[in-house]
C-alpha cells in the first residue's frame, strides 16, 4: 500500500514537473488575453475535468480575476447564455474530443469570444479552436488501469493555478484585496476589522482623575469589567494606566497605598494604538508589550482617550 501512494505521488509529481518546460509564449498570450478582458473568464470542462474548472474558477474569482464555471452540457440546453460580449473562454478536455466541449465551440467562435483550449492532445477538435492552446498532456495516469483521470486532473489543476497566481501578480493584488472577498474568514477579520470597530467608547471607557484615592478608584477598575483604568488630567487628558497587576503587586507592599492618590500609583507613558489602525495591530502591540489593552486615539496627536479596546474584544471578533 505504501509503494501503491508512493508512485502515485511519484507520478502525479512527474506530470506537474513536465508542465514547467511548456510555460512559454503561450501561458503568456493567455494572461495577456484574460488581462484585457472586458468581461469575465468563463471555464468550461466535463466531468473530472469539469470540478477541475470549478476550483479554478473559484480560484481566479477570489484572486482578483472575475470568473464563473459553465457546464457544456447545461450550456447546449441554455446555459450558454452565461456568455456575454468581452469574456473570454477556458475549454479543459483532456482529450479535446469530450462531445459536450466539442458541440458549444461553434457558438463560442460565433460569438467571437477569445478561446483559451487546454488540453492533452494538441491535435485535436479543442486544440485547433483554440485561440491559444496550453499543453497540459502528461506521459501516464496514476490509476494502474489508465483509466480514473489522476495525473491529468493534477496537472490541469496546476496549470489553472499557475495562470491564477500569475494574474495575481499581474494586476497587483494584494492580501487586503485578498481579504475583500473573505470577509468572513479569519483572514477577513485580520485585514478589514479596524480598533474602531472593536473597541469601548464613551461612558464605557474606564477612566479616573489623577487625583483620586486608590480605594476610590477601584470601582471603575471593577466596575468596567476590563482590570485597567486610565488616569487623567483636569483636562481630562491620559497621563498614566493603573491596572489590576498593577493593584496586586500593590497590595503586596501594605493596604496603606490604599489611601494614595492615583497620580503616584499609576504606570506612566502607558502604550496607544488609533482608532483607525487594523485591529491586527493592536494584537501586536499587546504580544509585543505583554499587554492585555491599548488605550485608543483618534490621531497621532490625541491626547484624550476615545475608546479602549481589549484582548477580549479581539478573541470575540476573531483577530486572534
Amino acid at each position: 500500500m505504501i509503494e501503491t501512494a508512493q508512485k502515485v505521488l511519484r507520478t502525479e509529481a512527474e506530470a506537474i514537473q513536465a508542465l514547467i518546460e511548456r510555460i512559454d509564449d503561450r501561458f503568456v498570450q493567455s494572461v495577456k488575453m484574460i488581462l484585457a478582458c472586458h468581461g469575465r473568464v468563463v471555464i468550461t470542462g466535463m466531468g473530472k475535468s469539469g470540478h477541475i474548472c470549478q476550483k479554478i474558477a473559484a480560484t481566479m474569482a477570489s484572486t482578483g480575476t472575475p470568473t464563473l464555471f459553465l457546464h457544456p452540457a447545461e450550456g447546449m440546453h441554455g446555459d450558454l447564455g452565461m456568455l456575454a460580449k468581452g469574456d473570454v473562454v477556458i475549454a479543459v478536455s483532456n482529450s479535446g474530443e469530450t462531445e459536450e466541449i466539442t458541440r458549444i465551440l461553434p457558438i463560442i467562435k460565433r460569438m467571437g469570444l477569445p478561446l483559451i483550449a487546454m488540453s492533452g492532445n494538441p491535435h485535436s477538435t479543442l486544440a485547433r479552436a483554440g485561440d491559444v492552446f496550453l499543453d497540459i498532456s502528461i506521459k501516464e495516469e496514476a490509476c494502474p488501469l489508465g483509466l480514473a483521470p489522476t495525473a491529468s486532473t493534477t496537472a490541469t489543476l496546476a496549470m489553472g493555478d499557475a495562470l491564477a497566481v500569475t494574474l495575481l501578480i499581474e494586476r497587483g493584488f494584494k492580501a487586503e484585496d485578498f481579504a475583500m472577498f473573505h470577509p468572513g474568514g479569519a483572514l477577513g477579520k485580520r485585514l478589514l476589522l479596524r480598533v474602531e470597530d472593536v473597541m469601548h467608547s464613551g461612558a464605557d471607557i474606564p477612566v479616573v482623575p489623577a487625583t483620586m484615592l486608590l480605594k476610590e478608584a477601584l470601582f471603575e477598575i471593577t466596575s468596567k469589567k476590563l482590570g485597567v483604568t486610565g488616569v487623567v488630567d483636569e483636562s481630562s487628558e491620559l497621563v498614566g494606566v493603573f491596572t489590576d497587576g498593577d493593584l496586586r503587586r500593590v497590595i503586596a507592599h501594605g493596604y496603606d497605598a490604599m489611601e494614595r492618590p492615583m497620580c503616584e500609583m499609576m504606570a506612566r507613558n502607558p502604550k496607544r494604538i488609533l482608532a483607525t489602525n487594523l485591529a491586527a495591530k493592536a494584537v501586536q502591540l499587546m504580544e509585543e508589550f505583554a499587554i492585555t489593552s491599548l488605550f485608543v486615539f483618534d490621531s497621532d496627536a490625541g491626547k484624550k482617550p476615545v475608546g479602549i479596546v481589549h484582548l477580549h474584544d479581539l478573541l470575540r471578533a476573531g483577530v486572534v
